[in-house]
């Protein structure tokens, strides 16, 4: 009979459909490098793209959004919600079927199969619906309020992709903008909400002495109220000058909060200062639209400074840590190439979007080098976590 305090015995077994994030990380990492490997294909060789009246570029914005950063999403919230509710999420077969129709949704449309946009979109929002079910389900059955404002943001991402292949079939008028732009926004919704929640834990127990790190009701309400008018602005109203004023003030806002979550000791640390310039990447993406109204600057600056720099650097950041941490291992003693890993996404960020701020020439040089290096970056990430995500706990336990 074991006794409460034995660990059972490590299995050896695969386990990569035990929890979300297993499947979802690892396919999400995958699935990035490709993605952007066949993108830099078409842009510097011609690689052939049919799909419908989608153009190669809106499908590279939508895989990104939609494709990528809805499969960490998914990873992290079939992960966290459990631990939040208490209440079991996906595993095993349903799982399973999750995770082959997001795999469905993005390998279809590249596969050179005639088949109608109208099935691709099927596909790709019914992966959306039953992730937003299996996320809501354990919520409602632990009555956890304070969790509906993540519910509610991915229904939000299933709305905003039927409002895009709407627009790609054209039955609504600038759909695909609209469904873009709101995508985009909700996802860095959900990264400002979970960021406001963890990042200040994980720097409180991750540095090397006692910390307490500011937070003001204030100021979670004010920038809140003024990212929900910057979403519709921008997305939908597609007003310029109101997204450069709104932008403006989450700009400084935003630098209030960063400010009272810095503690030198993150900077030893990579697994927390991958979060925190992460979120420097944001910031700076609203210091770039506001700028819109002042300068002639490319608006795509100000799009890759949130996808690229925020939500590139925020995610692998994320993954790398739920994955050590949900797998039993020590998150205060992570593999030391992941700081490597880390500095090679921040230098394709720089490239990507400070060295076209400074100049225009070689603009596709540029894009290429960013483009190798966040190929580099999720191949390594794959490497990396493979077996880590593929095995059981070190620990033994389930998960």
């Amino acid at each position: 009979m074991l006794n409460i305090e034995d660990k059972p015995a490590f299995d050896n077994r695969i386990a990569l459909f035990r929890l979300g994030f297993r499947p979802f990380f690892l396919g999400g990492a995958a699935f990035t490098a490709a993605a952007m490997l066949y993108w830099m294909g078409i842009l510097a060789i011609g690689w052939p793209f049919q799909l419908g009246d989608i153009s190669p570029a809106t499908w590279h914005a939508h895989e990104m959004i939609f494709g990528y950063s809805l499969a960490v999403i998914a990873g992290f919230l079939l992960t966290a919600v459990m631990n939040w509710t208490g209440v079991q999420t996906l595993n095993g077969r349903p799982l399973v079927a999750l995770f082959i129709l997001w795999v469905a949704a993005r390998l279809l449309p590249l596969a050179w199969v005639d088949l109608p946009l109208a099935l691709y979109a099927v596909i790709d929002c019914l992966f959306a619906l039953l992730l937003f079910a299996a996320v809501l389900h354990p919520v409602v059955k632990s009555r956890q309020r304070k969790q509906i404002s993540v519910v509610t943001k991915v229904f939000l991402l299933l709305l905003s992709n039927i409002l895009f292949y709407l627009g790609a079939l054209g039955i609504v008028d600038d759909g695909e903008r609209m469904g873009l732009y709101s995508g985009l926004y909700l996802v860095l919704a959900l990264i400002l909400l979970l960021a406001r929640r963890v990042i200040p834990f994980f720097i409180e127990k991750g540095v090397d002495y006692p910390v307490q790190l500011k937070n003001h009701r204030w100021l979670d309400l004010t920038s809140l109220a003024l990212f929900t008018l910057l979403w519709i602005s921008d997305a939908f109203l597609d007003n310029v000058t109101t997204t450069g004023w709104l932008a403006g003030a989450l700009l400084v806002l935003h630098i209030v909060r960063l400010i009272g979550w810095h503690t030198p000791g993150i900077w030893q640390k990579p697994l927390l200062w991958v979060l925190y310039i992460a979120y420097l990447w944001i910031i700076f993406g609203f210091a770039l639209k506001f700028a819109l109204l002042f300068t002639d600057i490319s608006p795509s600056l100000a799009v890759h400074a949130f996808t690229v720099g925020g939500i590139g650097m925020m995610t692998v950041g994320m993954m790398a840590r739920v994955s050590l941490g949900h797998t039993g291992r020590n998150v205060f003693e992570p593999p030391k190439i992941l700081g490597w890993l880390f500095a090679v996404l921040l230098v394709a960020s720089v490239v990507r979007v400070i060295i076209p701020l400074l100049t225009t020439q070689h603009y596709l040089l540029w894009i290429g080098i960013s483009q190798f290096l966040w190929i580099a970056v999720f191949c390594l990430f794959f490497y990396i976590y493979f077996p880590i995500l593929l095995r059981q706990r070190v620990d033994g336990r389930d998960g």
